[in-house]
């Protein structure tokens, strides 16, 4: 579609309007693609990997079970993100995590960043972001992608806010980012979060975020306090956004109802239960069998009070993890 005249359209719209927001990562990019001596259109195409075809010919890009799962759990002594990283079988053992320090003389891009600290579990050709990873600041976050069912030529791709939401340092940051007031977001998705220095008790939140036929993205925050705990697979629960159909959409319905069949997560083992099930024949929460269209190719473990991320690369309920890494925070 790249070589259409639509489709270059599309892409000249999303890139200069990305360009305006965010020089600074363009030139990430460019960077990557120089090293890789890969052309840069390729790059940023991987960006916009939904918006394209939907923008050009009103189609998905492959209707495929693609998503991932989260688990929050607040319980006194026992504050868990748990994430399933699903994507591609192709993409199977060649993640890897970017821990990058980025000083500026200059503030960069609109939000008039200097200083970035932060770890994120990657794709190659991919911006750091849109997966699981933290920042110097104890913003700890994850990515559950969402496939709406209108995008948009000339607006951020969610790639691009969640890039950007690893220089978050307050909650109230975090939500500006992602509500990109002035473009508004080309796609969709979900994040979970929370914030290690918060004050007060701990909160976790997921904040389901939509794209914008106007000039700020759409957005919902549903909060998990002491006591509570919070799901979310691929597929809206509470904003009203219409979606695509297909298997995206029966993935997560089928994963939303095995973890409810499972019951109220209170610790970190119900995490890795959850996260390693793989009881459904069609579409299990860990996905591993040999015909699985998407695998699950990384589980992590954040641990808000030990501060840590452990992350296995096989099934957590039954396997050692690769490592566990210390979260890392500014002094």
């Amino acid at each position: 579609m790249y070589n259409t005249n639509e489709g270059r359209q599309v892409y000249n719209e999303t890139l200069e309007s990305v360009r305006r927001s965010f020089p600074q990562y363009i030139r990430e990019l460019e960077g990557t693609a120089d090293g890789a001596q890969v052309e840069f259109h390729k790059l940023f195409l991987l960006h916009m990997d939904d918006i394209t075809p939907k923008a050009v010919a009103g189609r998905n890009s492959v209707d495929q079970p693609i998503g991932c799962t989260s688990i929050c759990v607040n319980q006194p002594g026992q504050e868990i993100i748990g994430h399933n990283e699903d994507t591609l079988p192709e993409v199977m053992n060649f993640f890897y995590l970017v821990s990058a320090h980025i000083v500026c003389d200059e503030p960069q891009g609109k939000y008039r960043v200097k200083e970035e600290h932060f770890t994120s579990l990657c794709y190659a050709g991919h911006l750091p972001g849109y997966t699981m990873g933290y920042n110097h600041h104890g913003l700890i976050f994850t990515i559950n992608t969402i496939s709406a069912d209108t995008l948009y030529s000339g607006k951020t791709p969610r790639h691009f806010i969640t890039r950007a939401l690893l220089t978050a340092d307050t909650f109230v940051q975090a939500q500006h980012i992602i509500r990109d007031t002035g473009v508004g977001a080309a796609d969709a998705c979900s994040i979970n979060m929370t914030f290690l220095r918060q004050e007060g008790p701990r909160v976790f939140h997921n904040i389901e975020m939509g794209p914008s036929e106007n000039n700020e993205s759409h957005m919902d925050v549903k909060t998990a306090s002491t006591g509570e705990y919070l799901s979310h697979c691929n597929k809206y629960l509470r904003l009203p956004v219409p979606e695509v159909t297909g298997l995206i959409i029966d993935s997560s319905v089928a994963r939303m109802a095995v973890l409810k069949k499972l019951g109220e997560p209170k610790n970190r083992d119900d995490v890795i239960k959850m996260l390693g099930d793989d009881s459904h024949k069609v579409h299990p929460v860990y996905r591993a069998r040999r015909d699985d269209p998407i695998k699950t190719i990384a589980t992590g473990i954040f641990d808000c009070i030990a501060r840590t991320w452990t992350l296995y690369s096989d099934n957590p309920k039954n396997n050692e993890p690769l490592f566990v890494l210390p979260l890392v925070l500014r002094d």
